[in-house]
């Protein structure tokens, strides 16, 4: 994929992007597996286990495909790709594909199947398809109950952040699931989220930015103050995050500031790198549009933004260990703030 010239959608990056994606959410293999065998019988491949997200490697990669190609159609409708993403979503979103997924998650030993990450961006998606004038979100709609519900009932059992910067990551799916709830219009579902971020993050002071390490494709730090963004009233998490990060307009802590170098893309978790760039530029601007206009670390969090997509969005195509994930995140990050 040749270097972007912007660092906003184009038709043309919108295009590419629904390639990528067309070409991977229905590719069976390789694939990595999140699957319990409870007994022999359980021994089955992706597609028999998955009839919606079987393909993208992994399934919460295929979830956050469909979520690419569902944003794409709204941002960019005329790109050529639509009709093929329009067919391929008649396809996918049947009753009996989502009543699969969700008899999926019935089996016992399906309880901590993708939590917290693949709940988030399955919520996400169905948020997304809200928004289209299709029966996709009312035929998907059982999943995106299956999986609130599974919030409702993990948060309260929960009473210590996952403070990491992979899949585990308890902040980056909050801020996730959180466009769902408002979709949906829930306000229980929304004032947990709410509370579980309270306990866990209003106390924070002085984040050390201890990061990244060498497989992380997302922020502890500033994937954690997005989560306090969406939760916390304007005025409260200004007061907030000047004690979160109260150096940022020295320049520090300078690892955040910092684009992660990369030096494998064949290797499926050193490329976890390059999402980081690109998430750390969704969270800067995320960051950068909740801070008043007259705040000198606006500005400072829109150039450590456009450094980090400019650091990794040429790499979203290339090698399969990023390509089936990384259009995603730089979506998130092209159209944050």
């Amino acid at each position: 994929m040749p270097p972007p010239s912007t660092d906003r959608l184009t038709p043309e990056l919108a295009s590419q992007f629904a390639r990528i994606a067309l070409g991977h959410v229905e590719r069976e293999y390789p694939h990595k597996l999140d699957h319990v065998l409870a007994s022999p019988e359980d021994v089955r491949g992706p597609r028999d286990l998955h009839p919606i997200y079987f393909g993208s490697f992994d399934w919460h990669s295929c979830v956050h495909g469909y979520w690419l190609l569902a944003s794409l159609l709204r941002l960019q409708p005329d790109i050529p790709e639509a009709g093929a993403i329009r067919l391929l979503f008649d396809q996918a979103f049947t009753h009996s594909k989502v009543g699969g997924e969700v008899d999926y998650l019935a089996r016992p030993s399906a309880r901590g199947f993708e939590r917290p990450y693949g709940w988030a961006w399955l919520l996400k998606l169905q948020a997304e398809l809200m928004a289209h004038e299709t029966p996709w979100a009312a035929t998907h709609q059982p999943l995106g109950e299956a999986f609130s519900q599974r919030f409702r009932d993990f948060l309260p059992l929960a009473p210590y952040p996952i403070r990491t910067g992979v899949h585990s990551s308890t902040a980056f799916a909050l801020a996730l699931a959180s466009d769902y709830a408002e979709a949906v219009r829930d306000g229980d579902l929304l004032a947990l989220f709410e509370a579980r971020a309270r306990d866990w993050h209003l106390a924070d002071r002085n984040a050390q930015a201890w990061e990244p390490s060498g497989e992380d494709f997302l922020s502890p730090t500033l994937t954690t103050a997005v989560l306090m963004r969406r939760v916390l009233p304007p005025s409260a998490f200004h007061a907030w995050f000047a004690d979160y990060l109260p150096r940022l307009d020295e320049g520090k802590p300078l690892s955040l500031f910092t684009p992660a170098v990369v030096t494998d893309r064949t290797d499926g978790k050193i490329v976890h790198l390059d999402g980081l760039n690109l998430s750390r530029a969704w969270c800067w601007r995320e960051i950068a549009a909740a801070l008043p206009a007259d705040d000198p670390v606006r500005a400072t969090a829109t150039e450590a933004a456009a450094r980090h997509l400019a650091a990794s969005l040429p790499y979203v195509a290339g090698d399969y260990m990023g390509e089936h994930w990384l259009a995603s995140f730089a979506l998130l990050a092209l159209t944050a703030g």
